[in-house]
């Protein structure tokens, strides 16, 4: 049976769907006013593979991520570059699309924008403030009664009154009370800006998830997801919103991913740590990035470090280098694993709350018995192959020809080309009788940290370290 961690009871529960076999799941997605991070591509890539394995259980999963297109830092850096905001949104969803698909993260089913949904946003604000949780202010801004909303706080176990501590109203507030938040901006000269009932004037951050959720997914649905910095205030006042807007619970199960630090400290544009997907793209493989995101259990936080990276592409080279003898065989139908012994321990590990980290165990010890079978029972040596790639499919990765991911490198090592001279140089210099010079080019691509296999036909086969 499936478990899911929920966020809002701390607990591992049995998941039970609001309609059988079917899953409705909303996750956070990006604010497109610059490249994404290393930080995003572990939700994104997280949410990524559960929702692959919960496909391959067969559950009917809709899959919504949306995109923040109007707030704040959009409009603001839209004006520093001196152009329209939706001429700098639409390129960042371009370049958040591109790394996707560089990264094997596959299109959610629905990816609602913000600005699409003004008149759902509208509405909802209407219907709070109809119900007393909202009050519109002289200035055209729309804010939420937090003290009027019980249950504020039980997502992140907060107590409402603990918020009084250290909130502060601004001069040119007007709020009721500190911890009011806003749903409707009014608007300020040169900003972006639509009509409702307290003047023209653009959606709050939070506001817009809870009516895009309920446009896609329902009144209540089954998966809320998103980032380890969400659930307060975000995803707190979206439960606020949502359940006093529609007299009824939000969401049954939330998700949160673990955070991402770098060589042990937080990641920070001001610490200089700060990597765009872009960046670790240029120097390491894009399966070697998302195999080091899935290595750790979608919850944990996980170091993004040289030697994690490192140990990820080690891990890859292994899986690889096992299927290198086997490229043309497919991968097995999953209604022909139902009695593997590796399927059922991968499906296991991953119906408990989805643990890539144990899945991945499981893997090793298929890869082990896949080399071994490869020297003594070749039947068998193919079935686990094909195996290996399905599991390989649930988890995306292994979608490359074991050659040319074993043989891929950056542009400042060297190159494939330079490699196979010197190995075709150094087999007629063994045909030659000139060992030393077989010996000089070996160590010559040893120092350049390229491991060759020498082959019973007289080849010889390669990869990088």
């Amino acid at each position: 049976m499936l478990q899911i961690y929920n966020t809002l009871t701390r607990q591992k529960e049995i998941f039970k769907p609001l309609k059988p076999n079917k899953i409705s799941m909303y996750v956070c997605g990006i604010t497109v006013y610059d490249y994404c991070h290393i930080g995003h591509a572990r939700v994104l890539v997280a949410f990524d593979v559960i929702t692959k394995f919960l496909r391959s259980q067969g559950w009917d999963v809709t899959y919504v991520r949306n995109i923040t297109d109007i707030d704040d830092k959009i409009i603001k850096r839209a004006n520093e570059n001196g152009e329209e905001y939706t001429a700098l949104t639409k390129r960042f969803i371009d370049y958040m699309h591109e790394d996707e698909t560089r990264l094997g993260i596959a299109r959610p089913d629905i990816e609602p924008r913000a600005t699409a949904y003004i008149d759902q946003i509208v509405d909802m604000n209407k219907a709070l403030i109809d119900k007393g949780y909202a009050y519109a202010a002289s200035n055209g801004d729309v804010y939420y009664r937090v003290a009027r909303f019980a249950d504020y706080g039980k997502l992140t176990n907060k107590n409402v009154d603990e918020l009084l501590v250290g909130a502060r109203i601004e001069v040119d507030e007007i709020k009721e009370d500190p911890r009011d938040f806003v749903l409707w901006k009014g608007a300020k000269a040169g900003e972006p800006a639509w009509k409702s009932p307290w003047g023209n004037g653009r959606p709050g951050w939070h506001i817009e998830c809870s009516a895009m959720s309920k446009h896609c997914c329902g009144e209540t649905f089954d998966i809320h997801g998103g980032g380890p910095d969400l659930p307060f205030p975000h995803h707190e006042n979206e439960i606020a919103q949502s359940e006093a807007a529609n007299s009824c619970k939000y969401v049954n199960y939330w998700m949160h991913a673990g955070a991402v630090r770098v060589d042990g400290e937080k990641m920070s544009k001001s610490l200089g740590n700060f990597f765009t997907i872009r960046d670790v793209l240029e120097k390491y493989h894009p399966e070697v990035v998302r195999f080091l995101l899935i290595s750790s259990h979608y919850r944990s936080p996980i170091n993004y470090a040289e030697d994690n990276l490192i140990e990820a592409r080690t891990g890859l080279d292994r899986f690889y280098g096992a299927l290198r003898d086997y490229a043309d065989v497919a991968p097995t139908p999953l209604t022909e694993l139902a009695e593997s012994a590796y399927f059922k321990a991968f499906v296991d590990a991953m119906n408990d709350d989805f643990n890539t980290r144990v899945a991945l165990a499981g893997m090793y010890d298929l890869v082990r018995d896949l080399n071994n079978a490869s020297t003594t029972d070749s039947v068998l040596a193919v079935r686990l192959a094909g195996e290996l790639k399905a599991l390989g499919n649930i988890l995306g990765v292994l979608q490359e020809q074991p050659t040319v991911f074993l043989q891929a490198g950056s542009s400042d090592q060297i190159s494939a080309e330079e490699v196979e001279q010197l190995i075709a140089e150094r087999i007629q210099a063994k045909k030659d009788k000139n060992y030393a010079r077989a010996d000089e080019i070996r160590k010559h691509l040893t120092a350049n940290k390229i491991q060759i296999e020498d082959a019973k036909d007289g080849g010889t086969q390669w990869r990088r370290e």
